[in-house]
């Protein structure tokens, strides 16, 4: 094809709001073009690049025994309330209505529907197991949309759903899908690692992400470089100290902390070294259908920070989490840091003290 019947639009400047160099260069290079916030248009020859990134996923599930379908972006709203994650979702899930005012939601994954699908077409557990992907759009309503295409609302996934009669088979088919992204990072030339990591919203109890490395992520990972060993920080195991623990040099005493706010700020006041110190976070979680109950979690330094963390404690899925602490039996709030030594009462929170507390699958 002649260049004067293409469209190559090419950029000299790199615009002033591309902060990472894969959105620099697919500006510049005439591959997208921003259409507001999170959501951007594929030119010709973004096009072209992100039809070979498709193709190299669409050979290598099909290798897998992967079966490839297409599912709605539009969702009914009674599934995702069946499922419970009508509200669990959060913020994140674009609800719409329509003409009707049929409630419907923007898929930002497709658990629900393939589910749906599953239990209406399958009659006998003998036509398991079964491994079902598609290639389709999602949305997902991002606070803060950001390097382009990487955080993007609206963009493009490849999600897989297998269906097993037993833990076993499960395994196999899991160990089919590490194998194929394996290949598929490494046919497209990437420097990754397969890092264990926490399942999120969608539960189980193993789960790996695969971890492009480089400078412009958002994610910390560690990895042995004598074994196969990597997890995301926010998993990773530390190893016991092998040392006998020190004897206590005081006793236990109760500290005012009003203007403490953030363990920052305590560690100054105290003149102690951070990783010395541990946060208590209150979690509301919600335990299958039963009324909300609340759970303290402990979290290391800064790690406290991210809500991820107490999203498995005593195998519940948070609802809130409480930055602010609160009297079960009188709804009061007060400001401080919870201390881990103090006895819960039997609703699950803390005793209240005014004053002097307060309180991120495999696809």
């Amino acid at each position: 094809m002649r260049t004067s019947q293409y469209l190559l639009s090419t950029l000299k400047e790199t615009p002033a709001d591309a902060e990472v160099i894969s959105h620099q260069l697919m500006l510049r290079a005439g591959m997208i073009r921003k259409l507001a916030s999170g959501l951007y248009t594929w030119l010709p020859t973004g096009v072209r690049v992100l039809k070979k990134v498709e193709n190299i996923v669409r050979e290598e599930m099909n290798n897998a025994g992967a079966i490839e379908v297409l599912m709605p972006v539009v969702q009914p709203s009674e599934l995702w309330q069946e499922s419970g994650r009508w509200e669990q979702y959060g913020p994140e899930l674009l609800r719409i209505a329509d003409r009707g005012d049929r409630p419907f939601v923007l898929g930002p994954t497709h658990e629900e529907v393939i589910t749906d699908l599953i239990r209406n077409e399958l009659n006998s557990y003998k036509q398991l197991p079964l491994n079902f992907y598609q290639i389709q759009t999602k949305f997902r309503d991002e606070v803060r949309p950001r390097f382009g295409v990487m955080r993007s609302r609206e963009f493009l996934m490849k999600d897989a759903y297998s269906f097993h009669t037993s833990q076993e088979s499960l395994q196999e088919t899991y160990d089919a899908m590490y194998t194929a992204y394996s290949k598929i990072f490494s046919r497209m030339g990437l420097d990754f690692r397969a890092v264990q990591a926490d399942t999120g919203s969608i539960g189980g109890s193993a789960s790996h992400e695969f971890q492009v490395l480089a400078q412009s992520g958002e994610d910390d990972v560690i990895f042995s470089d004598s074994s196969d060993y990597a997890a995301n920080i926010e998993f990773a195991e530390a190893v016991a100290p092998k040392e006998p623990r020190a004897a206590a040099t005081q006793e236990m005493t109760l500290v005012d902390t009003p203007n403490a706010k953030t363990i920052a700020e305590l560690v100054e006041q105290f003149d102690l070294p951070i990783e010395k110190t541990v946060k208590t976070l209150l979690v509301k979680a919600v335990e299958g259908s039963a009324s909300p109950a609340g759970c303290p979690a402990g979290a290391r330094r800064s790690r406290a920070e991210r809500s991820e963390s107490g999203k498995t404690a005593a195998g519940r899925q948070p609802a809130d989490l409480r930055h602010r602490r609160r009297d079960p039996r009188s709804g009061e709030s007060g400001s401080g840091l919870p201390g881990s030594g103090e006895p819960a009462d039997p609703g699950g929170y803390r005793p209240y003290r005014r004053g002097n507390e307060r309180f991120r699958r495999w696809r």
